[in-house]
């Protein structure tokens, strides 16, 4: 009689139990690769905006000093008395701003220069218009470098949106342009005159140039803004921006009327010509702070709107790597219950020899000694008579 051995239960391999630990991490590397470029894109599309909104307060700190030094320039070219408060109280009020963002722009240098030249012009005024005109001219070339510069260190320029690209063209160029060279319009409409008779060709050349440079921005400016208009989502732009932009349009329009040479004299009316400048300035003063305005709400729903996205994305991948995880411990506990089924023991399996013990109809097994006693058979026939087994006294009977 044999009696087979115990059969242990079959381990699983090594790959078996860490294939499921790597697939879990193979979805779950490009879940964290994904979420961490979403944080990172949103954030750094979140600091530009954020910076944006710095040289939009700078630019709102500048357009005082652009309107009272244009005012300045034009009371000392016609000569007539400026006590220079409004210039002085812009300029301290942006030396403050500066003061406070200007080394996150990277604006103090030119910010220190410009106030060097303010500074020196309003202690030593020149009392020659010419002089003034020269003097002045000087100083509104570094405020427009000015301007540039807090555009392009803010990142205003490389603004993605197209109503805010441009509405920051607009107020941050176009607007200080056109108002500086239709004031030195103006001013040179009113030194023309007043030249040698040798002189008057090369006034018309500069009063020709200086309508086209001050036309130009002023007709890009209301282009622009229509633009910004038509390509915004917001519903206020359009209704805040298109009143006091019509009444800037029509400004400009007598301007270039008024500053076009009279047909035969090649002349133009100082006169017209100052108060066609007055109105379109007075007109630009009224549009500047709606238009910085709506550009900073517009900076302002962007950082929202990508507050929300950063933490959609975030949730969104906490809840991928929960799932995951709650499959990963499912594996590892499916591994582990699998591990101790396999160290328990299987009981033997009983031997195809022996019979089972309660079993009192089956024939005793012959060993070949005659005296070992033999249970009882059935009696009567059975399927297969001759597979049938007797004795040595079944004969007898």
């Amino acid at each position: 009689m044999t009696v087979p051995a115990p059969r242990a239960r079959r381990r699983p391999s090594m790959w078996g139990r860490v294939l499921p630990l790597l697939l879990v991490a193979a979805l779950l590397a490009p879940v964290g690769l994904l979420l961490t470029q979403t944080w990172r894109q949103t954030g750094d599309n979140r600091d530009l905006a954020a910076r944006e909104r710095l040289g939009v307060q700078y630019l709102s700190a500048l357009a005082p000093v652009t309107d009272a030094l244009v005012e300045a320039q034009s009371a000392a070219v016609n000569g007539r008395p400026a006590t220079g408060e409004a210039l002085t109280r812009a300029v301290e009020d942006a030396a403050a701003v500066d003061a406070r963002i200007g080394t996150e722009l990277r604006s103090q240098e030119r910010w220190a220069g410009l106030r060097a030249k303010l500074e020196a012009l309003r202690e030593r005024s020149p009392t020659d218009p010419e002089s003034a005109y020269t003097a002045y001219g000087e100083v509104t070339d570094l405020l427009l470098a000015l301007h540039r510069k807090v555009r392009e260190s803010s990142g205003l320029v490389r603004d993605p949106g197209a109503d805010s690209f441009f509405l920051q063209d607009s107020a941050g160029q176009e607007l200080p342009e056109a108002v500086v060279f239709a004031g030195r319009l103006a001013d040179l409409g009113t030194l023309a005159p007043r030249r040698p008779a040798a002189e008057q060709t090369r006034s018309l050349i500069e009063l020709t140039g200086l309508r086209v440079a001050a036309l130009a921005p002023a007709t890009d400016l209301v282009d622009n803004l229509r633009s910004a208009v038509d390509s915004s989502e917001s519903t206020d732009l359009g209704a805040n921006v298109l009143t006091p932009l019509d009444t800037y349009q029509r400004s400009v329009e007598a301007l270039a009327a008024y500053s076009a040479p009279v047909p035969g004299t090649g002349t133009v009316d100082p006169g017209r010509l100052a108060a066609a400048r007055l109105d379109t300035h007075t007109a630009a003063l009224r549009l500047q702070p709606v238009i910085l305005s709506e550009l900073d709400a517009l900076l302002v729903e962007r950082i929202d709107r990508l507050d929300r996205d950063r933490w959609l994305a975030t949730g969104a991948g906490v809840a991928a790597v929960l799932l995951l995880g709650w499959l990963a411990a499912l594996l590892v506990a499916v591994g582990r219950r699998a591990r101790r089924r396999a160290a328990m023991p299987v009981p033997p399996m009983e031997s195809r020899d022996i019979p089972p013990s309660g079993d009192a109809w089956q024939p005793a097994i012959r060993t070949g000694r005659s005296a070992d006693p033999r249970p009882l058979q059935p009696v009567g026939a059975t399927r297969d008579p001759e597979s049938a087994q007797w004795g040595p006294s079944d004969a007898a009977r």
